[in-house]
């Protein structure tokens, strides 16, 4: 931060140091009468800029949000070929890990998505719960090839579901940097002081005008805080994921295979 302020101080000497070392050397022809054109060039630099900083953010908030639920999309699959592999797993294996693929999900809908929304970071119960999972499927022991196959890929599907939750981990504690943030302020301080820089008259027509203008640069900063929380917010990242989870284990029925071990 300190970094950037320095930046920005040093530009703004920079800028002076040539208008006035420049003015020494022109012709007094190129000089104006008024300072106005000044302040245009100035004012329309910071709504370019401001319009620039905002598309951007905005544009990479919206890419995160929409990486963020590819990844409960992924996570959700996962636990489905988990729940798909344990049908051709002994019967007290089957019921075991199916609590445990069951108890994992709704933990995240119940306990994990509150503390998400609250404080941006993941609950350790429902990791714990993930880890009782990956312990249940590794105790599976059989010499069934059958057996030995679906061990193997409710392993790879509790891989994913492991990967994309570390994923969902960063997407959560993910923030605008803080000088994207300044940057956006100051160019709307900019903005809304126009009409007064400019010398703008009070009238009906102006204030309506002005008026509609905080209200585009305050929805805008707004949209931008919600999609920078990603499971929070006007604008959050839907349950529907795991919800299509859970009806899928409901769907699928369980029971003893035949096999030989």
């Amino acid at each position: 931060m300190a970094q950037e302020l320095l930046v920005a101080i040093c530009a703004a000497a920079i800028a002076v140091g040539v208008l006035v070392v420049g003015d020494r050397v022109r012709p007094k022809s190129w000089r104006q009468n008024s300072d106005e054109s000044s302040s245009h060039l100035a004012l329309d630099l910071a709504k370019t800029i401001f319009t620039a900083v905002l598309a951007f953010v905005f544009v990479a908030c919206w890419n995160q949000n929409q990486n963020a639920y590819n990844h409960t999309i992924t996570e959700s699959k996962g636990l489905v070929d988990t729940h798909l592999a344990i049908h051709a797993m002994p019967g007290p294996d089957q019921q075991r890990i199916h609590d445990k693929v069951l108890a994992y999900t709704d933990e995240v809908l119940t306990t994990e998505w509150p503390v998400m929304e609250r404080e941006s970071r993941l609950s350790e119960s429902t990791g714990k719960t993930l880890d009782s999972l990956r312990d249940a499927v590794v105790s599976v022991r059989s010499t069934d090839p059958i057996v030995i196959e679906a061990r193997a890929r409710a392993l790879a599907g509790i891989d994913r579901v492991t990967q994309a939750r570390h994923d969902r981990a960063i997407d959560a504690a993910r923030t605008v940097p803080q000088f994207l943030y300044i940057a956006l302020c100051f160019g709307a301080a900019l903005v809304l002081l126009n009409p007064v820089l400019t010398g703008m008259q009070v009238t009906r027509r102006s204030l309506a005008m002005t008026a509609l203008l905080g209200i585009v640069i305050g929805s805008s900063l707004l949209a931008i805080h919600d999609l920078e929380r990603p499971f929070s917010g006007v604008l959050g990242i839907p349950k529907d994921a795991f919800t299509y989870a859970q009806s899928q284990y409901e769907q699928g029925s369980i029971g003893p295979v035949t096999h030989n071990e």
